[in-house]
């Protein structure tokens, strides 16, 4: 499980009630919990959260054991009023918003200069699961590399993305770095923050950090039951 910082890492730890212990691979640190999770603070942007998460997934399965999902989990940005403060999003399409080009006519996806692609979509089962259990809304995790600070732009990002219900910044780089091992991934996000002009009074980070690790105790038998065929989806 990817994660941006150590809160976010330690907030989906204490969902599993187990000490979690070093595991060193060059340039990152995994936290394993238990024999069947390894947690990974992989940094901030999707750079850097693709070039962590990628490092971890090569050497698993350099390692032989190989895994079977990656999961991007932390706090985001949600867009009001479907994604209240507080609340949960499991994403169904994991979105690089701002991967393109800016023309006179508007933004342009990168698939639309024809180069690689802009969307990942996680197993339907398994955010069908994951939302029943946890409670979460399911919708479009935008990835953005400049975190909005506008309505001007929130209100062009929802233009764009009308199924988006939240912005994150690392979700899109996991997502890239296990599509490139075939492994399937999902984004579970708690909103901290409305998108939109940034007013660090209105944050509720510490309210978010706490849904996180309310809605992956709950997620956490979803991961275990989750087979083999729903896997092949």
């Amino acid at each position: 499980m990817a994660t941006a910082v150590p809160a976010e890492r330690d907030a989906v730890a204490r969902a599993f009630g187990t000490q979690a212990h070093e595991v060193p691979l060059p340039g990152v640190t995994l936290h394993r919990v238990g024999d069947r999770y390894d947690l990974l603070a992989a940094g901030v942007g999707p750079a850097l959260a693709a070039a962590s998460t990628a490092t971890a997934l090569t050497a698993a399965a350099l390692h032989g054991t190989p895994y079977g999902l990656v999961v991007s989990a932390g706090i985001a940005g949600g867009f009001p009023p479907d994604a209240p403060l507080g609340s949960l999003v499991v994403a169904d399409t994991v979105t690089a918003a701002d991967l393109g080009a800016e023309t006179p006519d508007g933004f342009l996806p990168v698939t639309e200069l024809g180069f690689g692609t802009v969307h990942h979509r996680p197993p339907e089962s398994l955010v069908r699961e994951a939302a029943a259990a946890t409670g979460a809304r399911v919708g479009t995790v935008l990835t953005v590399s400049t975190v909005t600070g506008s309505a001007e732009r929130a209100a062009e990002l929802r233009a764009r993305h009308p199924h988006a219900l939240a912005e994150a910044m690392e979700g899109f780089g996991v997502a890239e770095a296990a599509a490139a091992h075939g492994t399937p991934v999902l984004e579970l996000r708690a909103v901290s923050n409305p998108v939109g002009p940034r007013d660090r009074a209105a944050w509720r980070i510490g309210d978010a950090l706490a849904a996180l690790t309310e809605g992956f105790g709950k997620l956490a038998p979803v991961l275990e039951s989750w087979t083999s065929h729903d896997r092949a989806e």
